[in-house]
């Protein structure tokens, strides 16, 4: 397993590259090279700027990574950053990028004192605007480089993992969220079709059952499509064949006969009565003759899907005789799913306070939960099954995740609260020898590994008892690739810049 992961760590430094920042500046002797790491959000945006301290009428190169959240560098239409002290400001645009995501600026301060930095993003989604307080321009660039070094932050066991490896992969990153969070109750549940979700195919009439093509379980079948014919050729008894010859001569008799009574209620010559009499019957053997032909042939009554869909179970053999109203296959078109999950006695208070629940594949381990499936609770128990004295719980939702009618799933099982906890992201821990971490945002580049007590967790959050305030970035997704470098060594925080 080391060696595992010295592989991957050696992997992990080769992808990055290694290109030293070279923007270093000298005075008096003194070797300065402490950039401001500012960074502001919106809604849709983070910005990070690498900016040299600001001092009055010197020029200062700003680099700004631009992230369209959660991760993807923002090619925008133009992007505006303004320096402003006071009712004073400076302001400078760029329509083009060094490359996705890196925008350059170069600003020279005209006024000294407090500052804000503005950024204006014009983008296909609208202009958006994010702020950056807390700044300073100095007097001189001295000070201005002197303080930056004073009130940088020191994190001598500091993550460096920089704007271009978090672009490489799924990463992102949130505050924890505060929120009721009840009691989880966790277990298993299985996937079954929804009963209004299936269709019967059902023998008409008794004889023998004849595939009309090669028929499988799991096969796809249209609405409409003819998959038996059930023939009764041959038969003493319930020949169809005979009754559908007998329904056809009826009809053709009773048709003459009604043509003729037409011609003659003109004349009089029937009265209302036999006329009435003479298309009741007309009418009657049609109805029996159009059933029986629509449904059966000279070959036997054809057997079809009433609806698109699957063949979940097929129930009869080529060539096996079955009986009248019994069923030979059940399509499902499984868009609809019931979750039957079974919960232990202890937790029978509970149930009638179930607010959500989530559930987790046994195949890819992804959690989904119930708003994601269109879902709700249909039921839970009130009396215990004699055989595994559990109580169950059924779920109804939409099959948006290629579900497996028969599969099992992991439940958890969420009641209501009115007690607001701290929660993260389950994404965002990582765990060694039992302990659980998570990497606290100390810049957009570098991380600290932070030990955190756990308390329940619904598969998709966790809530957290300790270790982390409410103004904690944390790496909500990418939390391994983090782990990795911090394998890999002290990495050069700049490693992959654009300068």
């Amino acid at each position: 397993m080391k060696l595992k992961l010295i592989y991957l760590s050696i992997i992990f430094v080769m992808l990055t590259g290694c290109h030293k920042h070279t923007d270093n500046h000298t005075h008096e002797g003194h070797t300065h090279d402490t950039p401001l790491l500012l960074v502001g959000y919106n809604d849709l945006f983070e910005a990070f700027l690498e900016a040299e301290p600001f001092a009055l009428g010197k020029q200062s190169s700003v680099t700004l990574y631009l992230t369209e959240l959660p991760n993807i560098p923002a090619e925008v239409n133009a992007v505006t950053v303004s320096l402003i002290v006071g009712n004073k400001g400076i302001r400078q645009t760029q329509e083009t990028f060094v490359q996705p995501g890196v925008y350059r600026f170069a600003l020279t301060p005209e006024a000294t004192g407090n500052a804000k930095i503005s950024i204006n993003i014009q983008s296909s989604k609208g202009n958006s605007q994010i702020e950056v307080n807390d700044v300073v321009v100095f007097e001189d660039a001295h000070t201005a480089e002197h303080t930056a070094e004073e009130q940088a932050e020191h994190h001598p066991d500091a993550i460096s993992f920089n704007k271009m490896q978090q672009w490489r992969i799924d990463f992102a990153t949130t505050l924890p969220g505060n929120e009721p969070f009840g009691q989880v109750i966790r277990t298993t549940g299985q996937i079954i079709s929804s009963q209004t979700d299936e269709n019967r195919v059902v023998a008409k009439a008794s004889g023998v059952v004849v595939f009309n093509r090669n028929i499988l379980e799991g096969q796809s079948v249209s609405a409409g499509q003819e998959l038996f014919t059930v023939s009764s050729a041959g038969m003493a008894e319930d020949n169809v064949n005979v009754l559908l010859i007998e329904a056809h001569n009826n009809f053709i008799k009773a048709e003459g006969d009604y043509k003729r009574a037409q011609e003659l209620i003109e004349d009089n010559i029937v009265s209302s009565k036999e006329f009435l009499e003479i298309k009741s019957t007309y009418e009657n053997s049609k109805a029996v003759y159009d059933n029986l032909y629509k449904n059966f042939s000279d070959k036997g009554q054809r057997a079809s899907s009433s609806g698109a869909g699957f063949i979940k179970q097929l129930l009869v053999s080529n060539g096996e005789y079955v009986e009248a109203g019994q069923v030979l296959a059940i399509i499902s078109r499984n868009k609809s799913l019931l979750l039957k999950a079974d919960v232990p006695m202890k937790y029978a208070s509970l149930l009638h306070s179930i607010s959500t629940a989530n559930f987790r594949t046994m195949n890819n381990q992804k959690t989904y939960s119930l708003e994601d499936l269109n879902g709700k609770i249909l039921s839970y128990g009130k009396t215990v099954n004699e055989d595994n004295f559990m109580l169950p719980v059924s779920f109804q939702m939409d099959n948006k995740a290629d579900f497996i009618p028969g599969s099992f799933v992991e439940v958890f099982i969420r009641t209501k609260s009115d007690v607001p906890v701290m929660t993260i992201p389950s994404s965002a821990l990582t765990e060694e020898q039992g302990a659980f971490f998570v990497y606290v945002q100390l810049t957009p580049e570098t991380f600290g590994k932070r030990q955190v007590s756990i308390g329940m967790t619904d598969g998709i959050k966790t809530e957290i008892l300790n270790g982390l305030n409410s103004t904690d970035r944390l790496v909500s997704k990418g939390a391994i690739s983090v782990k990795l470098a911090q394998s890999a060594g002290a990495l050069d925080p700049h490693a992959g810049h654009v300068h």
